[in-house]
């Protein structure tokens, strides 16, 4: 059974408070070096049999019909889960 990762975003000009509110916690807890956080999503798909060009293909076109918003998000990548080291 292969695995399709696919990663949604917020837009960059849409506000994120759940990003914002992880910033702040991060010095908090003794973590100061990062600047700004953004949270989206990931979705993990499972198909049968290795995961194929085609498959790929209509993954993406689930991120972006189904998976995500495209007014206020963007579909970052949409990869194998085998690929060597996850490469986009």
């Amino acid at each position: 059974m292969g695995r399709i990762i696919v990663e949604v975003m917020p837009k960059p000009e849409i506000l994120d408070p759940q990003g914002k509110a992880v910033r702040g916690a991060l010095p908090r807890q003794g973590i100061d070096i990062f600047t700004d956080v953004r949270q989206g999503k990931r979705f993990e798909l499972a198909v049968d049999g290795p995961v194929t060009e085609d498959a790929i293909a209509q993954a993406r076109q689930a991120a972006e019909t189904v998976l995500s918003n495209p007014i206020i998000e963007d579909v970052v990548a949409v990869y194998s889960a085998d690929e060597a080291g996850g490469t986009k």
